[in-house]
């Protein structure tokens, strides 16, 4: 009897309970790891891409460089992403006339500072995409394969009784099957809880670096929209940049939504 034992044996004795518990772990299994591939590889590039985004920044002689930077890149990231709604901001600002609108509420520095913390949210909520998913994996898997591991022992004791043999031969077999949807759910499970710290830091990072570059370029756009109205020099900054933004196509989807929402 002990050569028919095993995970194959296991399966074909299983009801349809079991046999669900198992699709939900392997469910769980699967997205996780699609979450973590993708995830990571998605968090390695956005880290080159910043790094070398900031250096340009930092190392650009105006904003025509900046806006030159932008229009090069291909797939905005947070940084990116950040500074083009505080141009899209600054040329709303600059453009608008006629009657004051709810659009135009507050300050011309706190329209900039809701613009900014806009781009901010929506990084947030793209980096933490699939965070969720992976701590409830990582938190209810081990649970889930207990219950199958529960209801698979209490089938085996049910049989055993049956039988009418309770030798421990008999008892540790199909005991020890059960056991192994423990295995299970623990093996879906840690993946999951170490990928949900490594990115949840790696979000925490990034969204405090982004909070302190957003201070830099709000101070850095504000000098020019202080006062009534905007300088010559400032305003003609502006429509470079702007222009130059819009013709490389590169995030005039959320350009053009933070323009409509500050």
């Amino acid at each position: 009897m002990n050569e028919t034992l095993g995970f194959a044996h296991f399966l074909e004795h299983t009801d349809a309970v079991a046999r669900g518990v198992l699709a939900v772990l392997l469910l769980g299994s699967v997205v996780s790891w699609y979450l973590i591939v993708t995830k990571g590889i998605g968090l390695m590039r956005a880290s080159r891409q910043s790094q070398r985004f900031l250096k340009v920044f930092w190392d650009a002689p105006n904003l025509e460089a900046v806006a030159s930077e932008l229009r090069s890149t291909g797939t905005p990231e947070p940084f990116s992403h950040l500074l083009h709604h505080g141009f899209t901001a600054v040329d709303h600002l600059s453009r608008r006339a006629g009657a004051p609108s709810l659009v135009d509420a507050g300050a011309p520095d706190e329209m900039l500072t809701r613009a900014l913390r806009r781009a901010i949210e929506e990084d947030k909520a793209r980096l933490e995409f699939g965070q969720t998913f992976l701590a409830t994996v990582a938190s209810s898997a081990p649970f889930v394969g207990l219950l199958g591991t529960v209801w698979g022992i209490y089938h085996a004791l049910m049989a055993i009784g049956l039988s009418g043999q309770s030798s421990l031969d008999k008892v540790a077999g199909p005991v020890g099957e059960a056991l192994i949807m423990t295995g299970i759910g623990l093996a879906v499970a840690i993946p999951a809880a170490i990928a949900y710290n490594s990115f949840a830091r790696a979000t925490r990072n990034t969204l405090t670096q982004l909070n302190s570059f957003a201070y830099d370029v709000h101070n850095f756009l504000a000098t020019g929209i202080k006062g009534s109205p905007l300088r010559d020099d400032a305003r003609a900054t502006s429509d470079k940049v702007i222009t130059l933004a819009r013709a490389s196509g590169v995030g005039v989807g959320m350009g053009a939504a933070a323009a409509g929402a500050v």
